[in-house]
């Protein structure tokens, strides 16, 4: 089996960039499920029930997020009627919105969100992600995780926590793409941040201008989309059905020229 994991989708651009870039990697590579982390399709913060329609739209199978989910304030009763197309990490309290996880066919896909410099006040994403992927592995062997967070350290350490254990690992939340993918000893393919899916003449996904602002006066700034050398970031894993471990991941990135952003 064939998954495309696609990096975080930055706003209108990054949008674009899905709608024209899936049809041909789902072709070329063979790929049977689609996942993308979409926390910041909407404007660059948050999600909406439309765009959800939108990426749905597009070929996209399952959607994670991250700590910006809550960023748009609609995207709470989609969650509450319990919709299983986006995921919100499952560590947070019991209470909140939404789902964690969901076996879609063969596929498990597990979101999490890490706690150092992103969110102190959830559960251990260690502890958290070992109980659901055992218990997930007792319907399908082919589990994929997004560890959503901020520094290298907590996703690696938390790669080798579940190496063995689940299909791959894949980083989200900082957009710049690391180069450091590749099969751990136990089979779990994985890499550190996938990256970002959107313009990159920009700070993250965000205008300069306002970003560069932001650090120079210290006072609150609303970030604007960038616009420019848009980019898709991605990896293709390819794992066995029979043992649910990777058996390669391929990195993606390369520009897409000509983005209608209308």
């Amino acid at each position: 089996m064939k998954i495309l994991f696609i990096g975080d989708i930055y706003g209108r651009p990054g949008r674009a960039v899905c709608s024209s870039v899936i049809p041909l990697l789902k072709d070329k590579h063979h790929i049977d499920f689609v996942i993308a982390n979409g926390e910041n399709a909407a404007g660059g913060f948050g999600l909406t029930p439309a765009i959800v329609n939108n990426l749905k739209s597009l070929g996209i199978d399952c959607i994670t997020t991250g700590n910006h989910l809550w960023d748009k304030k609609e995207i709470i009763p989609y969650l509450k009627k319990g919709n299983r197309d986006v995921l919100r990490p499952l560590n947070y309290p019991e209470g909140v919105s939404g789902i964690g996880s969901y076996i879609y066919g063969k596929v498990g896909v597990i979101n999490l969100l890490g706690r150092t410099f992103v969110n102190l006040v959830i559960d251990c994403p260690f502890r958290s992600g070992l109980k659901e992927a055992i218990n997930i592995r007792k319907k399908t062997k082919i589990i994929v995780v997004d560890f959503h967070t901020e520094t290298t350290a907590e996703k690696q350490a938390l790669a080798f926590w579940l190496d063995g254990k689940v299909s791959a690992i894949i980083g989200t939340h900082t957009h710049v793409q690391t180069a450091d993918e590749r099969i751990l000893p136990g089979g779990t393919a994985f890499i550190t941040d996938v990256g970002m899916t959107g313009a990159f003449n920009s700070v993250i996904g965000a205008r300069q201008k306002e970003a560069i602002e932001r650090f120079i006066y210290g006072i609150p700034k609303r970030l604007q989309i960038a616009k420019g050398d848009e980019r898709f970031n991605g990896v293709v894993v390819e794992i066995d059905e029979k043992t649910g471990m990777a058996v390669s991941i391929e990195r993606l990135n390369f520009p897409v020229k000509e983005i209608n952003h209308r």
